[in-house]
């Protein structure tokens, strides 16, 4: 090399040396820890000193050097020169560090990524490291989120031993010779310590790190357990690096390259013996620009840095120094490689003879040279040599240096000095000699083919592992065969291709529906599938290809070698497409420029596309391939041999591989694949299965994946170029110490593509990519950041738009993820105070956005964004500075950048812990994310969206509010039965009450009833809002329907107390009525038995013995001549009709004057006389003759249809009052008419006909069918009061009696003892039947009760799938028919029949009756003993006192009682013993009867109507569909909207088109996708398109169908029995489209479990 005037200044020397700056210190204290080897050892080429020379240095200070001379007991790897003795000593070194350092264990169970990346309560803490086992801790915590400070151990573990601390003064960074370092840990040993400690791929990973870092990485690793070295070449395969060298400069291109196959020149940095000058800090300097220092190498002034290194001399590190192509920044134009050997080369020759070898130039620094130095004289290399000594140091000798220099043959160009206390100069020719050598040299050795010299110097190679290397051979026998990318793709990875992206389209096709022009829905919808079909039969048949063969069978190898594969794959194929892809990237940029090149742009993304390859294309084959075997046949060999496929992807999951969710170039999930691997996952972790997502959203490179890459120390890609699109998904471990405060076993992560990317706002539907993208991966999070650069305020604003659209999507389906905004690249240290205006345009911004989106979902009630989710500016926004402190690429990750990230990762995680709702298991995940995807591929996704979490939510709230809602009424019901005691017993001796007026009694029954009403609804509203407090159950999923819950609460309570108030008043008017009745009754019989007393009387003064025809003789005479005295007033009837009328008028009146017009023009008397007919009017007319290619969604025959369950209903509670159907047997006495009667019939009446406010109902409909229904009322009503009027005549009543007043009359006379006789006839005509009404009264609310504990009962869902599963069995068309057109009355007749069942198995009917029936017999028994132990003057006290006893639960009859106790002079003694006697003879008298009894009898006879609660309870509000009359099936009886889980055809209804009057096949979930119209009363004669149903129907949501196969089960009854509904409507057969036709009952069955979430 040339020489030159500058050169020759470092070679010049001083006579003299300069003094040191402080005294020299005493060996004893430089070594005061050191233990002596058992030998003496002599060094090869350094002075024979055993301690530290106290050289002065002016940069380093007070005594400091950098290399001490000291003897070497850690041993050299490869050659070393002391005892074997040494070696004991230092196993006990490494063993004793390790130890200290809590590692122990992982020396030989190396650590994982998946430990280190596990977020634990260190990960997310400020809690300091207090020992040495926290360190290694502390270091990875940092470097895995990329902390430049990761090496500057906190000085709090440092020790307090003051000798310690001084040896550590007079040793440079390179101290390696105190053998005991007591309490301190050196940075550099724990880095050893770590990477000893490690699996290959935690080093790679720390590797990756520490190079992002700008630390020096590991390049050969001592190991002094083993005195070996391994050279760490798979450590650093990962590292990639950017720069741009001179010969780019004016292209402004850059090289891209991994640095392990990069041949760059490598220049050496060794110490030869002791060393003043610190060779580290000399290499900070000599790479860092004056404006940008930085630590590349820890050195001794670095925190902890001058603590003894104990494991980690003859540590070899290396770094790089990348030009950025700035001529005033950049130190050297070329890039080049710096390695620094820790330790003297005297100890470690291996290490020393590698760098010779490897190195383009090796420099080494000393002090002392022994010009006898055989280390360096003897050795053959390839590398220039350069000796850098210190001529300030008192060590050194200039005639040594000559000596040296000559043997070596080195010119004065070799030869360096320090001549100087300024090392500016000194770095400055410094860095000129090495500028030198990279301009001259050729040799130039990549770290790859270093691997090829360290085995024959004894180095392992830590890539010669089995696993790796047979990986590597997998990995290579594929990628090798890699010529032409896009030609590989077709032939060896076919399925994921064209194919793939063509069935996506199809999915999307058959969900928008926007190619159906004027073709039948269900035909059109049936051809997409059958081409689906084709597109997978085209996949089945379609070999596996020799690629994807090796690579299934290679990551169906064991763990580790199937993670080295991948390594190995990931990196050969980005180094395949790199090349590829800078080109194209180059292109696109280029027409990017220009909007108008759109169809450039297209072709060129196309070859984007085609021309990459990663290893996510062959994971999308793999997917396909396993779809493609799923539409197989289960018995299917093929399908048999991939079932596998999913737990093999599941574990990779788990090892920490990322997984794509979103096929990014398709645009598309692969659900099945996605579903099935979740579905594995699920079961290799369960039970610990519960996860939290979190997921990051924003524009194209503006540091998303950076972000969670550095939150969470994970390798998501980041590139420079074009990133890839989708979405992938890993998994992070949660440490149990963290799991009790975030209730999770793992965390989510998901990185997402750039939303607004440039290359697709090029494509026609980029906008729609980004909203479907954007809704999918916020509906998956708990959290999700929205990570914003501040420096684009036009894209901020776009992808607010987008953000906010998709948030308002999910308040509206119930998910409420929380959302933080990042604010990238706000580096002011005030940036929270400065940007408060930027925050308050941003929320306005954001409420803008808000409203935009709520217009165009057609939800504006949303207007501002906290309408939408809960939102905080001054905590919702973070503001995180640049990522790069200085220019890359040399720049280290800017320290501030990590330091904000960790403190978000805190504020994330503790928002997380903070969730109201409770963490989603992994199938839960699955289920969401299929349902979201399902709904995004629709225009409306809000109404599209189904989801079976969400629907199992609602319905666990329905289930639990059902029986909330039962134990309320039940409470009710239980207060009615005593209420209408307490009214029938007022006036009787049987009364407890102490007001004797009705009307106050009514009151006051009012009063606490309302009161009692209020306090169940406030428990209610209680239990209501306890449930939405709990996190378990989703509960937040349904939030929305709160207020509907509250609503319906508020409404039972309204509802209830009218109920009560009517049945109040009715029991109230029947009791007024029969006390008339009885009051007259009474007055007539005590005149009767004043009559027959008399004529006992008379009889016995004629003291003549009388016989029985005698005796009769005298009571016939009596009887005549007593009855022709009394007066008998005949009661006048009600005139029902009118009455009927009248309250018909009231309920009509609001309805305005048409209503009163149509009902003054008919005579209720002739109403109801002939069948209910409706007769089209008006609108339906026109519609009719108009229709053509769209449909008229309701006609009369739907209208009679309602009519007449309505009529049939009414007329069951008209029979029901009157009781025509009890039989003869069990019969009451006729009832007495009451107006509450008629009240509850009208509002029977409006009830059904609100289920059709839909239009579908007119006025004059209306009206005709209440005079239909109020006039056959009115007949049956007034035919009841007669009978009860002719019943209860007072003459008649008197007459029927007679016979009983002659036997009486007899017995009195002849003296006969009653006692017997009259307890019998109390016992039978009293109390018996007091006890049966009793017992009925009861009977209800258990039925129910029971009832409910049955599987059909306890859900809706399960309810309707057994009832529909129960017609399938049948498979009777007349069922269908009903159920169809009669669905209250069959689904009751289904009810009652599942009743009359259930209650007939095991006596379970008797078992609720035998309960009641011992419970009264009990109270009748014990009323007797205490009447009994009352003393009372006779036989009616007696009566009284036991009917008080009772008078709280039987209504003992007051008519039955005055016949009981006519002329009754029975003893009371014996009249209470034979009374005993009879109840129990009626007590098994009525056990016997209630088991004879026919069980549909007693539920006739049940007060309650169970069969009608148990309605009310499992089908909802009952309002039907508009345009498939479906029922509702949404819980709470006052929701805002009408939900059915599955529709049906419209042909099953009579649904026809008009031209053709063939049955129509259309599904309301498919037309409402679709621009067919429809015409209604609602519409008001106009044509509405189906897609815009909700203006007309806005309290209805019908969402599509989940699936193709959603519907099979109606398209299976429709095909089945096509023919016998077009008999049955009178219409010809619909069109049936051949998938239906093929459709069978299982594949029928099977739908309905989708549709009803049957397991």
């Amino acid at each position: 090399m040339d020489s030159s005037g500058e050169e020759e200044e470092f070679f010049e020397t001083n006579d003299t040396f300069p003094e040191p700056d402080s005294e020299e210190k005493d060996p004893s204290t430089t070594q005061s820890n050191y233990v002596s080897p058992p030998e003496e050892v002599t060094p090869l080429c350094s002075g024979t000193r055993t301690v530290s020379d106290p050289c002065s240095d002016p940069l380093r200070g007070s005594g400091t050097m950098e290399d001490s001379s000291t003897v070497d007991v850690q041993g050299s790897t490869g050659t070393r020169n002391t005892p074997s003795g040494t070696s004991g000593n230092t196993q006990t070194q490494l063993q004793t560090l390790l130890e200290d350092l809590g590692l122990k264990q992982h020396y030989t169970k190396k650590l994982t990524l998946s430990e280190i990346l596990q977020i634990d309560l260190k990960a997310i803490t400020d809690e300091p490291a207090k020992c040495h086992s926290d360190l290694p801790w502390y270091f990875l915590k940092k470097l895995m989120m990329v902390n430049v400070t990761a090496r500057n151990l906190p000085s709090e573990c440092e020790s307090s031993n003051d000798e310690a601390t001084e040896a550590t003064e007079s040793d440079s960074d390179d101290l390696c010779d105190i053998t005991d370092s007591g309490d301190m840990v050196n940075p550099l040993d724990v880095i050893t310590a770590l990477f000893l400690c490690s699996d290959g791929f935690v080093q790679q990973e720390m590797a990756l790190k520490m190079s992002m870092c700008q630390f020096s990485v590991p390049l050969l690793l001592p190991d002094c357990d083993t005195d070996q070295c391994k050279l760490m070449l798979w450590a650093m395969r990962d590292i990639v690096k950017t720069y741009r060298p001179q010969s780019l400069l004016q292209s402004k291109g850059f090289t891209e390259e991994r640095i392990v196959p990069s041949e760059i020149p490598m220049i050496s940095f060794v110490r030869l013996g002791d060393c003043s000058i610190s060779k580290s800090q000399i290499l900070n300097k000599l790479l860092s620009n004056s404006e940008e220092y930085h630590d590349y190498f820890v050195h001794c002034d670095m925190e902890c840095g001058d603590f003894p290194r104990r494991i980690s001399n003859g540590l070899t590190e290396i770094t790089w120094y990348l030009p950025s192509g700035k001529k005033n920044i950049d130190i050297f134009s070329e890039p080049l490689a710096v390695a620094n050997l820790r330790g003297d080369i005297a100890s470690f020759e291996t290490q020393f003879s590698f760098l010779c070898q490897t190195s383009a130039a090796v420099f080494v620094f000393f002090d002392n040279l022994d010009p006898e130095c055989k280390l360096l004289t003897n050795l053959h290399h390839k590398a220039e040599m350069f000796l850098v000594g210190n001529q300030q140091s008192k060590c050194f000798s200039m005639d040594a240096l000559k000596t040296v220099a000559t043997k070596l043959g080195l010119s004065k160009v070799n030869i360096i000095t320090k001549t100087k206390k300024n090392y500016a100069d000194f770095v400055k020719g410094l860095r000129k000699k090495v500028n030198d050598v990279i301009e001259n040299t050729k040799n130039k050795m990549c770290i790859e083919k270093m691997a090829d010299i360290a085995p024959e110097l004894g180095i392992l190679v830590d890539e010669d592992c089995p696993e790796c290397q047979t990986a590597k051979e997998h990995a290579d026998a594929i990628t090798s065969k890699i010529k032409n990318i896009p030609d590989y793709k077709a032939t060896q990875l076919p399925l994921h291709g064209e194919i793939w992206k063509e069935l996506t389209i199809l999915e999307k096709e058959a969900f928008r529906l926007k190619n159906l022009g004027s073709k039948d829905i269900e035909t059109y919808k049936a051809g997409i599938q059958k081409k689906k079909e084709k597109l997978r039969e085209k996949q089945s048949s379609k070999n596996m290809s020799d690629a994807m063969t090796c690579f299934i069978s290679a990551i169906s190898s064991p763990g580790i070698e199937r993670r080295y594969f991948l390594k190995w794959m990931r990196m050969n194929l980005d180094n395949l497409s790199r090349e590829k892809l800078s080109g194209l990237r180059k292109r696109y940029k280029e027409k990017c420029k220009d909007e108008e090149n759109k169809e450039a742009i297209k072709v060129i993304d196309k070859e984007l596309s085609n021309s990459s390859l990663g290893i996510e294309h062959f994971f999308r084959e793999m997917g396909q391939i396993y779809e493609a075997s799923v539409s197989l046949p289960e018995q299917d060999l093929s399908r048999k041999q991939l079932q596998h496929l999913p737990q093999i992807c599941a574990g990779l999951l788990l090892d920490g591989f990322p997984l794509e969710l979103v096929d990014g170039d398709a645009s598309n999930i692969p659900l099945t694949w996605v579903s099935d691997v979740l579905s594995q996952l699920n079961e290799l972790v369960s039970p610990k299965n519960k996860i939290l997502v979190v997921t990051v959203l924003g524009v194209q490179s503006t540091g998303k994946s950076t972000l969670l890459n550095t939150m969470f120390g994970v390798q998501f890609a980041v590139s420079t170029g074009r990133c890839t699109r989708g979405a992938f998904m890993l998994l992070i471990r949660i440490n149990e110490d963290v799991k009790k405060d975030l209730y999770c076993d793992f965390m989510v992560i998901i990185d997402t593509e750039g939303l607004k990317s440039a290359e697709l706002a090029q494509l026609d539907d980029s906008h729609e990519h980004d909203n479907e993208l954007a809704t999918l991966v916020v509906g998956l999070s708990d959290i999700t950041i929205i990570n914003i650069a501040m420096e684009n305020s036009t894209q901020m604003k776009d992808i607010l738009q987008i953000v906010v659209h998709a948030f308002l999507r999910m308040k509206e389906v119930g998910k409420k993820p929380k959302c933080q905004f990042v604010h990238q690249n706000v580096s002011d240290v005030s940036a929270n105070e400065k940007t408060l205006r930027e925050r308050k345009l941003l929320l306005d911004q954001l409420n803008e956005m808000t409203q935009a989106a709520a217009k165009m979902e057609k939800k504006e009630k949303n207007k501002c964004f906290t309408d939408v989710m809960e939102y905080n500016p001054e905590t919702g926004s973070w503001y995180i500075p640049g990522l790069w402190n200085g220019n890359p690429p040399m720049a280290p990750v800017n320290a501030g950048y990590s330091e904000a990230v960790y403190q978000f990762k805190k504020n994330i995680t503790e928002t997380l812990g903070n969730c109201e709702s409770s963490a989603n298991d992994i199938l839960k995940f699955k289920e969401w994310m299929s349902s979201l995807w399902r709904a995004v591929k629709h225009e409306n996704f809000i109404f599209s969206f189904r989801n079976s979490l969400v629907a199992e939510a609602y319905m666990s709230l329905c289930t639990e509010f059902n029986k909330w809602e039962w134990d309320f009424k039940e409470s009710i019901y239980k207060w009615i039965i005593d209420g209408e005691t307490t009214i029938s017993n007022l006036g009787t001796p049987a009364s407890k009450s102490k007001i004797v007026d009705m009307k106050e009694l009514i009151l006051s029954l009012k009063s606490e009833v309302s009161t009692k009403l209020m306090k169940l609804e406030e428990e209610l509203l209680e239990k209501l809002k306890n449930y939405f407090k709990q996190k378990d159950g989703h509960v937040h999923l349904v939030e929305r329907y709160k207020e509907d819950f509250a609503n319906s609460a508020r409404s039972l309570r309204l509802d209830m107390q009218n109920s009560v108030y009517s049945q109040l008043k009715a029991a109230a008017e029947i009791k007024q009525g029969q006390t008339e009745v009885q009051k007259i009754k009474e007055n007539h019989t005590k005149e009767i038995e004043e009559a027959v007393c008399a004529l006992i009387d008379e009889c016995r003064k004629k003291k003549v013995q009388m016989g029985e025809e005698e005796l009769n003789q005298e009571f016939d005479k009596m009887w005549k001549e007593t009855v022709k005295k009394l007066s008998f007033s005949k009661q006048e009837p009600t005139d029902v009709v009118n009455s009927v009328s009248l309250y018909l008028l009231i309920n009509l009146t609001h309805k305005g004057s048409l209503a009163r017009e149509l009902l003054s023009q008919t005579n209720l008397q002739h109403c109801g006389e002939t069948p209910f007919k409706y007769i089209a009017k008006g609108w339906f007319e026109k519609a009719k003759k108009k229709a053509s290619n769209w449909r008229l969604i309701q006609d009369p025959i739907r209208l009679q249809k309602i009519a007449d369950n309505i009529i049939d209903e009414c007329l069951q509670y008209v029979m029901e009052k009157v009781k025509t159907d009890v039989p003869e047997a069990d019969a009451k006495k006729t009832p007495n008419y009451s107006d509450a009667y008629i009240q509850e019939i009208l509002r029977i009446v409006d009830e059904r006909l609100q289920k059709h406010e839909d239009g579908t109902v007119d006025i004059e409909f209306e009206v005709s069918l209440k005079q239909h229904i109020c006039g056959i009322a009115a007949r049956h009503f007034q035919k009841m009061q007669e009978d009860f009027l002719k019943e209860n005549d007072p003459y008649l009543c008197l007459n029927k009696n007679k016979e009983k007043f002659c036997d009486s009359f007899k017995d009195v006379f002849n003296e006969r003892d009653q006692s017997q006789k009259k307890a019998e006839e109390f016992t039978e005509q009293c109390l018996k039947p007091a006890v049966e009404k009793f017992v009925y009264s009861k009977l209800g609310p258990d039925i129910i009760r029971e009832m409910r504990t049955q599987q059909q009962f306890i859900t809706r869902d399960t309810f309707q799938y057994d009832i529909l599963l129960d017609l399938l069995s049948k498979h009777s068309f007349w069922k269908y028919v009903r159920y169809i057109g009669s669905y209250e009355v069959h689904v009751k007749k289904w009810i009652l029949y599942q009743t009359v069942k259930h209650l007939s198995k095991d006596s379970k009917m008797f078992e609720l009756v035998d309960q009641h029936l011992d419970s009264s017999i009990s109270s009748i028994k014990a009323a007797i003993h205490k009447a009994t132990k009352k003393t009372s003057a006779d036989l009616k006290t007696f009566i009284n006192n036991f009917c008080q006893e009772l008078g709280d639960t039987l209504v003992i009859s007051q008519d039955a009682l005055g016949d009981v106790m006519m002329l009754n002079k029975a003893n009371q003694e014996q009249f209470a013993q034979w009374f005993t006697e009879f109840v129990n003879k009626m007590e098994k008298a009525l056990k016997q009867k209630f088991k004879r009894i026919d069980i549909q009898m007693i539920l006739k006879r049940d007060d309650v109507k169970s069969q009608n609660e148990l309605f009310t309870q499992v089908i909802g509000c009952g309002k039907q569909c508009p345009f498939c009359a479906v029922a509702c099936v949404s819980g709470g009886g006052n929701h805002s909207v009408h939900t059915a889980p599955l529709h049906r055809p419209q042909g099953l209804n009579g649904y026809s088109w008009h031209q053709t009057e063939q049955l129509a096949t259309d599904i309301c979930s498919s037309l409402v996708v679709s621009d067919n119209l429809f015409c209604c009363g609602a519409t008001k004669d106009k044509l509405i398109s189906f897609k815009n149903y909700t203006d007309i129907f806005p309290d209805w949501k019908i969402p599509p169908d989940e699936s193709y196969q959603a519907s099979d089960y109606w398209k299976y009854v429709m095909a089945t029995f096509n023919e016998e509904f077009a008999k049955e409507h009178g219409v010809k057969p619909a069109d049936i489209p051949p998938t239906w036709k093929d459709i069978s009952r299982l594949q029928a069955q099977q739908s309905l479990k989708g549709s009803f979430n049957i397991s």
